[in-house]
Formats: structure tokens, C-alpha cells, sequence
């Protein structure tokens, strides 16, 4: 009797170890699905004029505690949940110098309070807290309505955009103004950036910044030094800022890629740009 209780208990404890098996391999199966952009996200990127190679769905946790699933397609970054409350690009068939998004920052946004955050792992260096000084004195000496007021610190509910460190290789990422007509608040500069100069930080967060309010890559039509391989399709380029000329010329803040030799500034095509526009 002794025995089968014995032989009973056995065949208990290795059903169940056998379930729990299968449950960490069913877990970790799922852990590895990867989610896909739909079909209809791809074709609304594709109609914003956003390039569709290699758009991954990222989870966004932000200093404030947020949360939202975000398209993200090299530097730019689209909300899901706004998705189809970002307008849809007309044609335009030349390769004229800047480029903007159909949103802007309205009138009563343009006030706006930009923040280095200081806090825990995610607070700017010492080199990318004078680099946004920078990139911010470039943008409030133009003569436009854009005013922008830089303080440090972890008050992000106070800021209309906050600027802070994450992990990885050099570069940042950020969106566009927002349908309501306010800008992009999260300017996330990746750790490697700090490897280089303060003017190729200053190029890249006054970049990024640019994003925010509502530039667009300057060569979002030829990237092929970024390595974009693709042809982008004249129905949905990005919209030509009137009163900027074309040019062959890489003389933008605003191009899709930087090199360690930048010095940060804004352009006299960047500053036209921003005039016109604001």
C-alpha cells in the first residue's frame, strides 16, 4: 500500500512538473512574438509621407508615468493612438529645400517651456545640459513668435517639452507637434551621443527640437546616406516650405543623418524656414 502511495505522489509531482514546463515554454513563445505594424498603419505612415522601411511598434514609458504604444521609423515617432488624427500629405513633384508637417505649433503654444532633466538615470550629462543650452539660444535669437524658456530640474508636468537621456548608440528620436497644435513633448537623446562634441550635441538635440515644432528631414526625399535604400512616392511628400530655395547643397540643421564634424548651428536656410513659419 505504502509503495503505490509513494508510486501515486511520484506521478503528481511530475504532472505537475511537466505543466509547469509547459507553461514557461508557452511564456516564453509569446515573450518572442514580435507585433508587427498593420497593414493600415504602414499605409497611413505611407500617406503622412513617413518612410515605411523598418517601422517597429515600440511601448513608450514617459517621465510622467504615461504609457503608449508608438510607431517609430528611424528618429520619428507617431503615437498609435493619434494615428489617424494626423492629416494625409498632398503631391508635389520638385525636391524643394524644407520641409515641414501639416501640423504646427498654433498660436497660443508657441510660449514654450523646454526641460534638461536632471533626475535619476535618465538625467541629461554635463555635455548635453550646455548642448541644449545651445540648440535653445539658436532658436530664441530668430525673430519669430517662438519663444522657448529653458530650465533643469524633474518637474515634467510643468514642460511643454522635456529632454532627457536613454540608452543606446548616439542619435535621438521624437515626434511631430500634435494634432491640437502643441509640440512633441519628448525629446529622448540617446546615452552614445555624449562620446562626441558638444556642437554634435547641440546638432542632434537642436534636431530633435526641430521635430517637435514641425520639421521635417531636410533631404526626406534622398537618404540614401543614411542608408534608406528606397524610393519614396510623389504622392505623399512632406510640404515645401514656400520661400525656401532648393538646393544640392547639405547646409541643414535638419538632415536625416549628422557626422562628427557638425557645429551645431542653425542655417540660413533653417532660420528663413523657421521665420516663414513662425
Amino acid at each position: 500500500m505504502k509503495k503505490w502511495k509513494l508510486l501515486a505522489l511520484c506521478a503528481i509531482i511530475a504532472g505537475f512538473i511537466s505543466s509547469c514546463q509547459k507553461d514557461e515554454v508557452t511564456n516564453e513563445a509569446l515573450e518572442q512574438v514580435k507585433i508587427e505594424p498593420t497593414k493600415a498603419q504602414l499605409e497611413k505612415l505611407h500617406n503622412m509621407g513617413v518612410n515605411t522601411d523598418n517601422v517597429t511598434i515600440e511601448d513608450f514609458t514617459f517621465l510622467d508615468g504615461s504609457s503608449a504604444k508608438h510607431l517609430v521609423s528611424g528618429d520619428i515617432t507617431v503615437p498609435i493612438a493619434d494615428l489617424n488624427k494626423y492629416p494625409e500629405l498632398e503631391s508635389r513633384d520638385d525636391d524643394s529645400k524644407q520641409y515641414r508637417t501639416p501640423n504646427l505649433v498654433s498660436p497660443p503654444n508657441r510660449n514654450i517651456k523646454i526641460l534638461g532633466y536632471t533626475g535619476g538615470g535618465f538625467a541629461l550629462t554635463p555635455k548635453m545640459k550646455t548642448a541644449l543650452s545651445w540648440a535653445v539660444f539658436n532658436y530664441n535669437v530668430l525673430p519669430n513668435t517662438l519663444n522657448f524658456t529653458l530650465s533643469y530640474g524633474t518637474n515634467v508636468a510643468a514642460a511643454d517639452i522635456v529632454v532627457y537621456k536613454i540608452a543606446g548608440a548616439a542619435g535621438g528620436i521624437a515626434g511631430f507637434p500634435t494634432p491640437a497644435g502643441k509640440p512633441y513633448k519628448w525629446v529622448r537623446i540617446r546615452a552614445g551621443t555624449d562620446a562626441y562634441s558638444t556642437n554634435v550635441n547641440e546638432h542632434v538635440i537642436g534636431h530633435e527640437i526641430g521635430h517637435c515644432i514641425g520639421f521635417r528631414h531636410q533631404d526626406w526625399y534622398n537618404r540614401q546616406s543614411c542608408g534608406y535604400t528606397g524610393t519614396l512616392p510623389a504622392e505623399s511628400t512632406a510640404i515645401w516650405i514656400p520661400g525656401t530655395p532648393w538646393s544640392p547643397n547639405a547646409d541643414s540643421i535638419m538632415l536625416a543623418c549628422f557626422g562628427a564634424g557638425e557645429d551645431g548651428e542653425l542655417t540660413p536656410t533653417d532660420k528663413t524656414a523657421l521665420n516663414i513659419l513662425y
